[in-house]
C-alpha cells in the first residue's frame, strides 16, 4: 500500500514538472527600427543619435508610466500629462510629491518631433532628452535624484531586460533613460482632428467653423471691413505654432512677474517672452497660458480682442490688438473662432494604444 502511494505521489511530482511553462529565454538586444507614421505631416528631422526602435519606444513608455521615477513612488510623468488630457494637465499648476504647487502650467506633450527650438515655456531644454530628466530632479515637481532612479531601476529585472533589449546591455543610466524617454515621446503624434479630415476631404466644416477658419486665417484690415483675428500669424502650419517665443501682452513691464525666456537668455529683448504653444487639442487643455490664467477659450479670445497690454518687448504683431476696439471681434465672430478651435481635437490621440500604460 505505501508502494502505491509513492508511486501515485511521484507521478503527481512528475506531471507536475511536465506541465510548468517554459522558461523565458533570456532578454536580447532588439535593433527592429519603429516606424513613425506621420500621415500628412512631413517628414520630421528625428535625432540621428537616437534612432527609434520598437525596445526603446517601449522602453520610454514603461518611464513614462512608471513611479519609481519620483522621490516616494507616487508620481509619474503620466500623472501630470495625462492621455485623456491630450498629454496635458488640466489643473492650473501639476501638484509635485511634497503637496507643492509648480511655478508654471504643465504643456502638453504631443507632435515634439517638430519642435526644434527649445522645450518648456522658457526654452530651457534644448532637445527631448533634455526635458526629460528635469521633472524628476524638480523639487516641485518628482524630487527624485537621479542616482536613486538608476539603483531602483537597476533593481527590477523588468527593466534590466528591457534595457538590454534597448541598448544592448542592463546598465541603467541616466542618459539612456533619457534617451528611452525622448523616443517615447517623440512617436506621439497627433494628426488626426476634424479639421485634419477636413484637409484629406474627409470632413465638412459647419458654417459656424468655416467661418471661423476664415477668422483664424485672415488678417486684420484697420482701414476696411475685414475683421481677421490674425492667430494664424503665431499659430501658423501644419501644427498651429510657429515654434518661436513670443510676449503677447499678458502684461505690462511694472505686472510682469515671470522672465520667461529672458531668464534663460539673459537678453533683455527676451523679457517675458514665451514658448507659442501648438493650439491642437486646445479645447481639451486648459487653462490656458504659462500661469493658466485663463479658463476658457472665449477668455483666450477676448484676451487677443481687447485685452493685450503694451510693454517694451510686445510682439509687434499685436501692433492691432493694442488700438482703441481691439480686433473689433463681434460675439457672433468669437463663437465661430471657438467652433473652429473646437476642430482641432483628435479622439484617437486620446485612445490611441500605443500611449497608454503598458501592460
Amino acid at each position: 500500500m505505501k508502494k502505491l502511494l509513492l508511486l501515485i505521489l511521484t507521478a503527481i511530482f512528475i506531471a507536475n514538472c511536465d506541465s510548468k511553462d517554459p522558461v523565458e529565454p533570456p532578454a536580447a538586444y532588439d535593433p527592429t527600427p519603429y516606424n513613425l507614421e506621420v500621415g500628412y505631416f512631413p517628414v520630421p528631422d528625428l535625432p540621428a543619435d537616437n534612432k527609434l526602435t520598437v525596445a526603446g519606444v517601449q522602453l520610454g513608455r514603461m518611464l513614462f508610466y512608471e513611479p519609481k521615477l519620483s522621490k516616494d513612488g507616487s508620481q509619474a510623468c503620466a500623472d501630470c500629462h495625462k492621455q485623456q488630457d491630450a498629454f496635458s494637465d488640466i489643473r492650473r499648476f501639476s501638484i509635485g510629491v511634497e503637496g507643492l504647487p509648480g511655478k508654471r502650467q504643465a504643456m502638453a506633450v504631443m507632435n515634439l518631433a517638430w519642435h526644434h527650438n527649445g522645450l518648456f515655456w522658457d526654452g530651457r531644454a534644448l532637445h527631448v532628452r533634455d526635458q526629460a530628466l528635469k521633472p524628476i530632479q524638480d523639487p516641485l515637481e518628482m524630487n527624485e535624484t537621479l542616482p536613486n532612479v538608476v539603483a531602483k531601476l537597476s533593481a527590477d529585472k523588468k527593466y534590466t531586460d528591457q534595457f538590454i533589449r534597448a541598448f544592448g546591455d542592463a546598465n541603467v543610466s541616466p542618459e539612456r533613460i533619457a534617451l528611452a524617454l525622448e523616443q517615447f515621446m517623440l512617436t506621439m503624434v497627433s494628426n488626426n482632428s476634424k479639421y485634419d479630415k477636413w484637409k484629406n476631404g474627409q470632413a465638412t466644416l459647419s458654417e459656424s467653423e468655416e467661418r471661423g477658419r476664415i477668422l483664424f486665417f485672415t488678417e486684420f484690415d484697420p482701414f476696411g471691413t475685414e475683421r481677421g483675428a490674425e492667430c494664424f500669424h503665431c499659430h501658423a502650419g501644419f501644427n498651429f505654432t510657429n515654434d518661436e517665443f513670443m510676449n503677447n501682452g499678458l502684461d505690462t513691464d511694472a505686472e510682469q512677474t515671470d522672465e520667461g525666456r529672458g531668464k534663460v537668455t539673459g537678453n533683455p529683448v527676451d523679457q517675458a517672452k514665451f514658448k507659442v504653444p501648438s493650439l491642437r487639442n486646445v479645447a481639451l487643455t486648459p487653462p490656458y497660458m504659462h500661469d493658466g490664467r485663463f479658463t476658457t477659450l472665449e477668455e483666450v479670445i477676448d484676451h487677443y480682442n481687447t485685452g493685450v497690454k503694451p510693454s517694451a518687448t510686445l510682439d509687434e504683431l499685436m501692433q492691432y490688438n493694442i488700438q482703441p476696439g481691439g480686433l473689433q471681434l463681434t460675439a457672433q465672430d468669437k463663437a465661430d473662432l471657438t467652433a473652429f478651435l473646437k476642430t482641432l481635437t483628435d479622439e484617437t490621440f486620446l485612445t490611441n494604444p500605443a500611449y497608454q500604460k503598458p501592460e
